[in-house]
């Protein structure tokens, strides 16, 4: 069974920062990419962030230079900084993972519960 884990979420002023981190627990994953996605109230879900395996990231235009996505490979986490945080940032922010649960598997999307990120004017 696959669980993405999520933390770090919080209520900050504008300004200020944040670290996510979301761990994946699993036996023997082969994941392919795992990132950050988030949602505001009355708005659809919106990709902020990915990263793949081999270090390729794609970011949302409205966090470039502000939002550092990392991973630890050996872990199977991924970081989201969160730097220069404006009101509009404010949503859950969900981890999404890509995986396979062994060689043989289907590669499926896997999703953490969310953590909320407020932030204040």
């Amino acid at each position: 069974q696959v669980q993405l884990v999520e933390s770090g979420g919080a209520l900050v002023q504008a300004g200020g920062s944040l670290r996510l981190s979301c761990a994946a627990s699993g036996s023997n994953l082969l994941i392919n990419a795992m990132g950050w996605y988030r949602q505001a109230p009355g708005k659809q879900r919106e990709l902020v962030a990915t990263m793949t395996s081999g270090g390729s990231t794609n970011y949302a235009d409205s966090v470039k230079g502000r939002f550092i996505i990392s991973r630890d490979n050996a872990k199977n986490t991924v970081y989201l900084q969160m730097n220069s945080l404006k009101p509009e940032d404010t949503a859950v922010y969900y981890c999404n993972a890509v995986l396979r649960r062994s060689p043989w598997d289907t590669l499926r999307n896997y999703w953490g519960q969310g953590t909320q990120v407020t932030v204040s004017s």
